[in-house]
């Protein structure tokens, strides 16, 4: 419905810092084009993407989908009963529409991708481990999880690890939405196994800690914060 996964775009007014961040963290820069007339930086971990963009946007963090003749499928979005919020469409601009999901989330659809696709091998995780899904806070999960089924996302199992949560899948992207109150803001989760040892290894380079939210338990997860603001949490997997 909505294309394929691009990036969680972050609004960066230090692009140099926030690519130094991540790069510490053993994400990889990729080659951008030329599609914002402003500095924009791409970080990957070979699974996500994080577009650095030191124009203020709509919202921060945004989310990116490509959606390829993007003009011809605004009827069909429309009619899905989307609320498309601006759209900047025509034969001399890059075309891209904004919609909104129930809790005020913002997804822009574009009509080809801004970078070049990641050369990293597979299985080569940051260090932060393997990107799990974007946590989501939400009021109502029933109607989050509705809407997020129109768009071609498919609910996955309850779990309360590490928040209540109902995670919303796709071939290239998930979304886990959280309920009670537990997460204020958006999050990037990133699990392993191992976590706590990745953890220690992140301390002794160096990497400050934030406060947890929801009271997690520190000797299993660990939040991070970006130079731009972005959540990073670290989380045990079972």
């Amino acid at each position: 419905m909505i294309g394929r996964f691009l990036e969680v775009s972050v609004h960066a007014p230090d692009v140099l810092a926030s690519l130094e961040f991540y790069e510490r963290l053993g994400f990889s820069q990729t080659t951008t084009g030329e599609a914002w007339p402003y500095p924009y930086a791409v970080v990957t971990d070979g699974r996500l993407g994080i577009g650095l963009h030191e124009r203020e946007l709509a919202q921060s963090p945004l989310l990116a989908f490509v959606l390829p003749d993007l003009y011809g499928h605004l009827e069909a979005l429309e009619n899905h009963g989307l609320e498309i919020l601006s759209r900047r469409l025509g034969g001399d601009v890059f075309n891209e529409v904004t919609i909104a999901t129930p809790g005020g989330q913002l997804l822009r659809l574009l009509e080809a991708r801004t970078y070049s696709p990641s050369q990293r091998a597979p299985g080569e995780n940051s260090s932060l481990g393997w990107f799990e899904e974007f946590m989501l806070p939400v009021a109502d999960i029933g109607v989050a999880e509705r809407f997020w089924e129109r768009l071609g996302f498919v609910p996955a199992e309850e779990s309360e690890e590490p928040f209540l949560h109902i995670g919303m899948t796709s071939d290239s992207f998930d979304v886990a939405l959280v309920a009670g109150g537990a997460l204020t803001r958006p999050a990037l989760m990133f699990t392993d196994a191992a976590m706590p040892a990745r953890i220690r290894m992140l301390a002794d380079k160096g990497a400050e800690f934030a406060r947890l939210p929801g009271g997690l338990d520190p000797s299993r997860h660990a939040l991070l914060v970006a130079p731009e603001g972005t959540q990073l949490l670290l989380s045990t997997a079972e």
